[in-house]
Order: C-alpha cells, then sequence, then structure tokens
C-alpha cells in the first residue's frame, strides 16, 4: 500500500463517531436539558479528547499503551466508574417527586451548568474510553501505508478532527431544537430514566470488556 485509503479511515470513522454511545447520549442529555450552548461547549469537550486520541494514534501513544496493559486497565476503571455516576445522577433525576423536578427545572433556568464545567465534562467522557485509540490503531494500521510521512498523519487528523466536529456539533444542534427540548421537559421522567439505562449500560459494559491487546 503506497498511498493514504481516506475513504476507508473516514468511512470507518463516522460510522463509529455518529453511532450511539457514551459521547452522543451525554450530548442529547445536556443539550435537551440544558439547551444548544450547554450541549455545544460539551460536544467541544468530547471533540478536544476524540482529537488527542487522533494524535496519540497516529504518533505511536497507541504502541505504549498497548506495551503498558495496566494503563488500559486504570482507564477502564475510571471511564465506567464516571459513566455510573452519570446513571445515578439520571436515576435520581427520574426518581424525583414532582415538587423536587419543579424545582430542578427552575433552577435549570435560573442558573445553568458553566461553559467551562460542561467542556470538561465532554473531554472527560472522551478521555475515559480507551477504546477509541484501539479503534483508531486499527483504523490507521489499515489505511496507511508504513512510509507514510509526517504531512499524511497530519492530514487524516485534520479530516478526521472535521468529521468528528460536524457530527457533534450536529447532535448537539439537533438535540437542542426547541420541539424536541419541549417534548424532553413534558417526558422527563421517562427520558431520564432511558438515559440512566443507557449510561448505565455503558459503564457495565466498558467495565466488563476485555481491552487487553
Amino acid at each position: 500500500m503506497q498511498e493514504i485509503h481516506y475513504v476507508l479511515i473516514l468511512i470507518g470513522a463516522f460510522v463509529a463517531m455518529a453511532s450511539p454511545g457514551p459521547a452522543t447520549l451525554a450530548i442529547a442529555s445536556s443539550s435537551m436539558n440544558q439547551g444548544r450552548v450547554q450541549g455545544l461547549a460539551l460536544a467541544s469537550g468530547i471533540l478536544t479528547g476524540s482529537l488527542f486520541w487522533s494524535c496519540s494514534a497516529a504518533f505511536g501513544l497507541g504502541a505504549v499503551l498497548f506495551a503498558n496493559a495496566w494503563l488500559f486497565e486504570s482507564l477502564r476503571y475510571v471511564g465506567a466508574a464516571y459513566l455510573l455516576f452519570l446513571a445515578y445522577k439520571s436515576c435520581r433525576s427520574a426518581m424525583a417527586n414532582k415538587t423536587d423536578e419543579n424545582k430542578i427545572l427552575a433552577m435549570t433556568e435560573k442558573k445553568q451548568t458553566s461553559l467551562r464545567s460542561a467542556y470538561f465534562r465532554g473531554l472527560a467522557i472522551h478521555l475515559t474510553n480507551p477504546k477509541a485509540i484501539l479503534f483508531l490503531g486499527s483504523l490507521f494500521a489499515m489505511g496507511m501505508p508504513r512510509s507514510v510521512s509526517t504531512q499524511g498523519l497530519l492530514s487524516v487528523i485534520v479530516l478526521l478532527t472535521i468529521q468528528s466536529a460536524g457530527i457533534n456539533f450536529g447532535y448537539a444542534m439537533l438535540f437542542s431544537n426547541p420541539r424536541i427540548r419541549q417534548g424532553y421537559f413534558k417526558m422527563k421522567r421517562g427520558f431520564d430514566a432511558a438515559f440512566a439505562l443507557m449510561f448505565g449500560a455503558a459503564g457495565i459494559k466498558i467495565l466488563l470488556s476485555k481491552l487487553a491487546p
């Protein structure tokens, strides 16, 4: 293989990025609950995490992590714990009585989470998912020649970042649509219960999965 297979890399990455997962759930939850600006801030954190893993896969950090399985194990436990914490928060919101729920909604309208906090929440979600570098590492191995130049690596990183931005910001725009938000607040308990189940399932899946190469 003498050329970079951009199509293979971008299609594979698109399927992974656009598929439902912890990042998508977090963007949907934040955008519907706190609005577009909060959703975009969280999506920016996820985008930064995606850029970090892309650079890591391209420039060899993946090989270092492969050689030190304990790093994967540490990230796995931290990531699973954080997703379970998000599941707990969603479950707590779903179980709140009507009075408590009204208070929560009033507080949400009065004082939103800081954009900085939303950004770092998104960053934490993506950085504690070591499967990202496993997937990107396999894509780079299949789609790049051994003699790829630094310029070639950078071109792939830029394209992946642009694609990731389009997907993550697109989800934030979609789920912050006024009609979708209105539907969310009408069925808040049901949505929060669903988020709790999905965050919990994702956390347990990461906790029980085998990440060692």
